[in-house]
């Protein structure tokens, strides 16, 4: 490839952006995202808060935009090549900037990954993924802009904050990786929920309390839906072309057990990964569909996390397990959660994924029941703070269970 010439898969992950955008412009006025922008910026984005009720359709899809467009600008003038793990953290940010992250917030964690590679000597290409990923604790940053009590040092305190979560997060998300032994795969989510539950203990010694929210949009229903279908359907349409016109190798990656690190763009081309993601945002929408979810902000972030981490990961026979795991919950015990707090719960439960693929899918349902009963537990610690709470929760399962499943039982991968 030449000189600053864009490879394909640079142009395919512009594609999200780019239908944002017209989707935006097409379902809302100029003046309305501008405003709906400001409104995002400034409001609170501790667990749970869809953008789209907050600011409107047109905002919460431009703000997702410029999020993608600007990671990936980034990744383009590292030279960095979308991998797997690059384009799990990309669709990532893309669905997280519906539900948390904003243009302003994300901005102090990269700073401070910044400054931790000038203070080790490295290149901030080597850090700039746990960035993209470390921005789980954007909402910190909105807090502590947004708290009154620190007058006119709240924006110095909240730049700090966020640079200080950047700093400490490249050392810290090694090391908890070994906790889990790479079962979870949101490895990021358990090291932020930690971080998140400390940080939070320090606000509350000082008597500042976190309140959790649910903020939830329904009426856009139709165009998201038919949004996540179009990518879901451009992916696998693309990845089928682009695999010489087949679906050879797919076998291959429904044989690979998924647990970190298994990049399905090394491993079996950049074609059939598409497809594999094709087919888990297929699987996404299904799963929403069967909790009776309107699709808004977070199912959309979600499904594309899904969707990135079928780069990295998922596949469906070992995502599968855990979805049932969330559901079987949801039948037999809980009866009465929220359709979009049992849809997300189960989208992002299979960060759990690399145990139903390295211990069989019985072991996997019962990955996802347990998951079921510590999500919705665990955001106290942390104050909803980090926005990956079920890569916490997933983290707290996989260090408990799989030490156990060890000592009675051999993988069957």
């Amino acid at each position: 490839m030449k000189e600053n010439e864009i490879s394909p898969r640079f142009y395919v992950l512009l594609s999200l952006p780019a239908v944002m955008l017209f989707l935006a412009v097409l379902l809302d006025r100029p003046g309305n995202i501008v405003r709906g922008l400001e409104a995002i910026v400034l409001h609170s984005n501790v667990l749970l808060v869809d953008y789209i009720a907050v600011g409107g359709i047109g905002a919460a899809l431009v703000n997702s935009a410029l999020l993608t467009l600007a990671n990936i600008y980034i990744l383009w003038r590292l030279k960095i090549e979308p991998t797997g793990p690059i384009i799990a953290a990309v669709l990532t940010i893309a669905g997280f900037a519906l539900m948390g992250k904003n243009i302003v917030n994300i901005w102090p964690i990269y700073l401070g990954g910044y400054i931790y590679t000038r203070y080790k000597g490295t290149p901030f290409k080597s850090v700039i993924l746990i960035m993209m990923f470390a921005t789980t604790l954007s909402p910190l940053v909105t807090e502590l802009f947004l708290n009154k009590s620190l007058g006119f040092a709240a924006p110095l305190v909240a730049l700090l904050g966020g640079a200080l979560v950047g700093f400490i997060m490249t050392p810290l998300s090694a090391h908890m990786l070994r906790v889990h032994d790479g079962y979870n795969l949101y490895n990021i989510g358990f090291t932020g929920g930690l971080l998140g539950g400390v940080l939070m203990a320090i606000k509350r010694g000082f008597g500042i309390e976190t309140r959790g929210q649910l903020i939830l949009s329904s009426q856009y229903d139709v165009p998201l839906k038919l949004m996540m279908l179009l990518f879901s359907l451009l992916f696998l349409i693309l990845g089928f072309h682009m695999n010489r016109k087949s679906f050879r190798g797919y076998r291959r990656v429904l044989a690979l057990n998924g647990r970190i690190v298994t990049d399905f763009v090394q491993l079996e081309g950049f074609g059939i990964s598409l497809v594999n993601m094709g087919v888990m945002g297929l699987l996404g929408l299904g799963t929403v569909a069967l909790a009776g979810s309107p699709v808004n902000g977070p199912v959309v972030a979600g499904i594309l996390t899904v969707m990135g981490f079928a780069a990295f990961g998922k596949h469906p026979l070992n995502s599968l397990p855990v979805i049932a795991g969330v559901f079987l919950g949801e039948l037999l015990i809980f009866r009465n959660v929220n359709p979009t707090i049992l849809a997300i719960t189960a989208l992002f439960g299979t960060t759990l994924a690399p145990v139903a693929g390295s211990f069989g899918p019985l072991v996997g349902v019962v990955a996802g029941l347990l998951h079921m009963f510590v999500v919705l537990n665990v955001g106290y610690l942390h104050g909803g703070i980090n926005l990956y709470n079920n890569g916490f929760s997933g983290g707290i399962v996989a260090a408990i269970l799989v030490p156990i499943l060890r000592a009675f039982e051999r993988e069957v991968r």
